[in-house]
């Protein structure tokens, strides 16, 4: 198959590359930067959801009108874990990709914008390459939700978890990468690294070079499936 990973940062597509070996970098229209390996090519689209979008609709357009379409787009990188389910330096393999801030806010509590009667906030991963994935990994295999602002206090941790009870880990791009990869009728699958807990902020207890390392082993044990038929 062919396949897309997008990731926000560089440091995150370096630890991917890592992973899958050699590749060649060619640049994209818009100035975006992308690593191709053997059947899979490695994207930094930026931070949050609208450049996550952006990015990942670019390289799915070009490749839409090249001979080898995409089979899977893959958001990747690193993200807070919700404690105790997603320890710090374990992966998460999201079941769901949830939008966990696109709503409104009323005086009875947030509601998300599908149930304002428009628009969505979640897409489905294939479950069973989904639920492959995670098992192969040894992975968490639960909600990620998507957020324009990191959580950094104790109220709003309880209240997304209040929210996304089955959530494990929070992240900035996985429902921009979905939508980019909906429109182009693309499956997509999650995978973060958890890197600190979600929470209030305290970045002297962060991991993230364990966590960039999870994510390198990660796409190691993942190059294989790539390589397979889609």
């Amino acid at each position: 198959m062919r396949v897309l990973v997008v990731t926000a940062v560089t440091a995150e597509a370096d630890a991917v590359s890592g992973g899958l070996g050699a590749g060649a970098e060619r640049g994209l229209p818009g100035g975006y930067l992308l690593t191709a390996h053997p059947h899979t090519d490695v994207l930094a689209a930026g931070v949050g959801p609208a450049a996550a979008a952006a990015g990942t609709a670019t390289a799915l357009a070009l490749a839409a009108a090249s001979p080898a379409p995409y089979d899977l787009v893959v958001s990747a990188g690193i993200g807070g874990g919700f404690q105790p389910l997603a320890p710090l330096g374990s992966l998460v393999v999201a079941d769901a990709i949830v939008a966990a801030d696109l709503g409104a806010e009323t005086p009875e509590g947030f509601l998300p914008v599908d149930e304002l009667g428009f628009g969505r906030t979640v897409h489905h991963p294939p479950p069973a390459l989904a639920a492959r994935i995670a098992g192969l990994l040894d992975a968490v295999h639960a909600p990620v939700l998507t957020v324009s602002t990191v959580t950094g206090s104790a109220a709003r941790t309880a209240e997304l978890t209040a929210r996304h009870p089955r959530a494990a880990a929070e992240a900035m791009e996985g429902f921009g990468v979905a939508e980019a990869a909906a429109a182009y009728s693309v499956p997509v699958i999650e995978i973060r690294a958890v890197s600190n807990a979600v929470g209030p902020r305290d970045r002297s207890a962060w991991r993230i070079d364990p966590a960039l390392d999870a994510l390198r082993y990660a796409f190691q044990q993942l190059s294989p499936v790539f390589e397979e038929s889609p």
